[in-house]
């Protein structure tokens, strides 16, 4: 039964009842009378439902989800409307300021939510941020510095925060502490990035009048069960041969010796790049199920694609297999073409 006949059908019994009850003085002394009104009040009532009534007005019609950024965006401002104490609300509002390039507005929804959670390390650092892209000089203002000092305090290894920190120290003028701060974050970064932060220190220190840091001596890699080095090379007078354009590819596999196809390690780099020296980990890995630090041996392979796809295809040229054992201290050596 639809809602509309179900409304209808009780109306009816309702307006009978009425009727009846009304009409119950008149049983006995007008029988008729009693008929008539039993039998037209709720014949008033269907009628008066069929021209102004609607039960589907009664059910709450579901809402629509958002077609649009400015719609999820209004509906977001409507919900900390009704609720202002809701944090990540207020995170999410500032962000998708940011991302709409509105940083005053992005600045202000930073501060409600740093406001509403004083203690969560992130949510403080993403509100000096947020005050300094709002600044029209991009510089973080005092309050900002204060708290990311605070977030320092209490979380020294946070690394947003000594790197924003350190911004601000040098915007001041304060290449030594901004080179003091940002030291150790050099433990905590990989290596291509320290080597980038070593070049901001050292920029930082020659504003202050000081040396740049004393060098690395290279360290021996270590040698690990998940890790092969690999030297891949062309045969001299290859490249001339095949002639590869620029989507030309060479693929670095490690695979499982005798087993499927699949690769447990794979790096690819264009073949202007050789020869190169690569490292395979577990980082390479296409399965996280299966890495190279699970197995004994791999079979290691690689195979120069001259369309750059991953799929093997015409006029490819592949090396032939070399089974290792793991784990090898030595980097293998794989020329292709011969």
């Amino acid at each position: 039964m639809t809602p509309t006949v179900a409304f209808g059908a009780l109306a009816v019994a309702l307006g009978l009842v009425v009727a009846v009850l009304l009409a119950w003085p008149l049983r006995r002394s007008s029988p008729r009378q009693f008929a008539g009104v039993v039998v037209v009040i709720p014949l008033l009532a269907v009628g008066l439902y069929a021209l102004v009534g609607s039960p589907a007005s009664l059910v709450p019609s579901p809402r629509s989800a958002p077609q649009t950024l400015d719609e999820a965006l209004a509906d977001l401002e409507a919900g900390l409307q009704r609720d202002p104490r809701q944090v990540e609300g207020w995170r999410l509002l500032g962000r998708a300021y940011a991302q709409r390039q509105q940083p005053a507005k992005s600045r202000d929804a930073f501060a409600r939510a740093a406001a509403l959670a004083p203690d969560d390390d992130d949510i403080q650092v993403e509100f000096a941020e947020a005050s300094a892209l709002a600044d029209p000089a991009r510089r973080f203002d005092a309050e900002s510095i204060a708290l990311l000092r605070e977030v320092l305090a209490r979380t020294p290894s946070h690394q947003r925060a000594r790197w924003f920190l350190g911004i601000a120290q040098r915007q001041a003028g304060d290449g030594a502490g901004a080179a003091d701060t940002w030291t150790p974050l050099l433990a905590q970064v990989d290596e291509k990035t320290a080597a980038s932060l070593r070049t901001q220190i050292d920029a930082a220190r020659k504003d202050a009048g000081l040396p740049p840091m004393p060098s690395q001596e290279p360290t021996a890699p270590e040698t690990s069960k998940g890790t092969v080095r690999v030297r891949v090379s062309l045969e001299p007078g290859l490249a001339s041969r095949i002639r590869p354009d620029g989507n030309a590819s060479v693929f670095v596999i490690a695979r499982i010796p005798g087993g499927p196809p699949m690769p447990v390690a794979v790096e690819r780099h264009a073949v202007r790049d050789l020869p190169l020296d690569i490292t395979l980990d577990d980082g390479d890995s296409p399965m996280p199920t299966r890495k190279l630090s699970d197995l004994d041996a791999v079979e290691l392979v690689a195979r120069l694609s001259l369309s750059g796809d991953a799929a093997r295809g015409e006029g490819d040229l592949e090396s032939s297999p070399i089974r290792i054992t793991l784990p090898v201290a030595e980097p293998v050596s794989i020329v292709l073409g011969e």
